[in-house]
């Protein structure tokens, strides 16, 4: 009943001939230097979530130049001209509010939630940066969150247990110079290579307005919202037009990769090449990744770790993005098993889903699922403001939420047969990483069964 009354206040829904429709209607209005202001009232809670895109993400990267976008994402919170630092985080914590920032490989995500009173000073703080962040920037500043930058890297990828997949992955993934072909983090001699003309360089070229989408969510009033955003944003100048090539069209090769590392147990990792997002086969493919491992009783984690005790555990996902996607599987050996072993129950488990498909009842749980996960995110405001700018991003059209969900719904048992034998019966990246000096545990090439 929580959820229910949730949903209606948060979300006005429409009777169809199908039934309940879910709306989260919103207004998009653009200013005359190209900054895109959506707004979605939900006068439910009185908060506030605003959810700014630049963009820009690694895909957007040069070969050399690694790491960039997810640098620039610290860059941002170190003050602005009439904001110096620390006052991007003290002023919002004074007023109740907190905020952060994530980088992807398409996109950089900057977003604040608060009471709904705090909303003039989240959008004074977000105009000050875009307009006014270079005058701050000097080397000092640079070289302290380039530091931090590293030491993440370590802590996630050098010295994190199985971290090296990070560097290992993309590269055989992708073909060289392609968007995806390195990790979102860069490595450490691109860091250090970066100078303060290049990071300025880069705020000047993608940290424009024109290049920049604000969802405001919450309780407030969509004509006083785009009041106050063309009132602090509209004197900031237009950015350079930026043109994003389409990366040419490959065919995998199927590669096996062996690294060491310290580790315990061995690991092995699959990797396909798919499709982008929003693509027609890309529901399907999420529901795959769910029938093989999002539940106790999926086919892989069932199989693997429950039945035949090969594995601790594993997991697989759908990666669509932007301008390509692949599709991932990961499974960590038990003590005293091989990969070779976890490899061939693995191929055994996809053949027979490309072969027979998943059973009804197996596709409606992870249809069930899915939805269930859908809906719960709804009843957040910075979750809905997230998904409003993501939709709006790869689609022109802010409210997707039920296209989403009818793109789940429609997905056949016969669509799962055809994207599994399509996709994860074809050339794959299989990397297996193992305990030093333990080659011989690695999975190697074999042909699928």
């Amino acid at each position: 009943m929580r959820l229910l009354l949730s949903l209606v206040l948060a979300a006005p829904m429409a009777l169809t001939a199908q039934g309940v429709r879910l709306r989260v209607p919103a207004t998009v209005d653009t200013l005359p230097n190209g900054l895109t202001l959506i707004v979605h009232e939900d006068h439910s809670v009185p908060t506030v979530s605003t959810n700014v895109w630049y963009l820009v993400g690694s895909g957007d990267e040069k070969v050399g130049r690694t790491g960039f976008a997810h640098l620039f994402e610290h860059v941002m919170f170190m003050g602005s001209q009439h904001a110096p630092y620390p006052e991007f985080d003290t002023r919002l914590e004074a007023a109740g509010a907190s905020n952060n920032g994530t980088t992807n490989e398409d996109r950089t995500a900057y977003y604040e939630w608060g009471p709904s009173n705090s909303l003039p000073l989240m959008m004074w703080l977000e105009a000050d940066r875009q307009g006014y962040l270079l005058p701050t920037m000097d080397k000092a500043k640079l070289d302290a969150q380039r530091d931090i930058v590293k030491n993440e890297r370590r802590q996630g990828v050098e010295n994190q247990p199985y971290g090296i997949s990070e560097d290992l992955i993309a590269p055989a993934l992708y073909p060289a110079g392609h968007p995806y072909s390195w990790s979102v983090i860069g490595s450490m001699a691109d860091l250090s290579a970066a100078s303060l003309d290049d990071v300025k360089g880069f705020f000047r070229t993608y940290y424009a307005p024109n290049n920049a989408v604000i969802v405001v969510a919450g309780a407030v009033k969509s004509d006083s919202v785009r009041r106050m955003v063309r009132r602090m944003f509209s004197d900031i100048p237009r950015g350079p037009t930026i043109t994003r090539a389409t990366p040419a069209p490959f065919t995998l090769r199927d590669t096996v990769i062996v690294a060491e590392d310290r580790v315990q147990l061995p690991r092995v990792y699959m990797n396909w090449h798919t499709v982008k997002a929003f693509d027609k086969d890309d529901p399907a493919l999420e529901l795959t990744a769910y029938l093989l491992t999002g539940a106790r009783n999926a086919r892989l984690t069932q199989g693997l770790v429950y039945e035949q005790e090969l594995a601790t555990n594993v997991s697989a996902f759908n990666a669509s993005k932007k301008m390509d996607g692949d599709f991932a599987l990961l499974a960590t050996a038990r003590p005293g098993k091989n990969l070779n072993e976890v490899k061939r129950a693995i191929d055994t488990q996809i053949a027979r889903l490309a072969a027979e498909g998943p059973t009804a009842r197996e596709l409606e749980q992870a249809k069930n699922a899915f939805e269930a996960r859908f809906l719960n995110r709804l009843e957040s405001v910075n979750s809905k403001s997230e998904q409003l700018n993501n939709y709006y991003y790869f689609t022109g059209k802010p409210d997707g939420f039920q296209a989403e969900l009818d793109r789940i719904r429609a997905v056949s048992a016969g669509d799962i047969k055809r994207i599994v034998s399509q996709y994860l019966r074809g050339p794959r990246v299989m990397l297996s990483i193992v305990p030093t000096g333990k080659k011989d545990l690695a999975a190697t090439r074999e042909a699928v069964q």
